[in-house]
């Protein structure tokens, strides 16, 4: 059986220790952080109110979502925002991400936000969950790569 709650601190240590892999899953392996360029980015967020929700199986961390505060960027909107989603590569597949995402949701609408954002790669296999919970595309970043050029003389 799976409970999603809020982790004791063990478990918040457990999940930071574990997030450089999940950024690397949820960047489709474009990037690769230290455990303390985590902290650099979860730690403010966890200042402003933000928290995760760890899902449990028998006492063990098996995946997170990590919720807080946003502002829209053009009109500093308050809005509330999903940072991270991760599930253990052993336990996909089984709907935990559903679980986590429902859940989180509902937590953000206590929280009482009125809209909830996230970013996620375009190639990352989440997109189709996210599209069946209801999000939708609002802005695109796009990238293009550029080859440098070396000077040979």
């Amino acid at each position: 059986m799976i409970m999603i709650r809020k982790p004791n601190q063990d478990e918040l240590e457990e999940i930071i220790r574990l997030s450089p892999q999940a950024l690397h899953d949820g960047t489709l392996g474009n990037v690769k952080p230290s455990e303390e360029k985590v902290r650099q980015l979860v730690e403010p967020i966890l200042a402003k109110g933000g928290y995760y929700l760890a899902a449990l199986e028998e006492g063990k961390v098996i995946g997170w979502i990590f919720l807080g505060p946003a502002k829209d960027q053009f009109t500093d909107e308050r809005v509330g925002f999903i940072y991270e989603l991760y599930v253990h590569e052993a336990y996909r597949g089984k709907g935990i991400s559903k679980q986590l995402m429902k859940s989180g949701v509902d937590h953000l609408k206590q929280d009482g936000y009125t809209e909830i954002r996230l970013s996620v790669f375009a190639e990352n296999d989440a997109v189709k969950l996210y599209e069946k919970m209801g999000f939708q595309v609002r802005t695109m970043t796009m990238t293009m790569r550029l080859a440098v050029e070396t000077e040979t003389r």
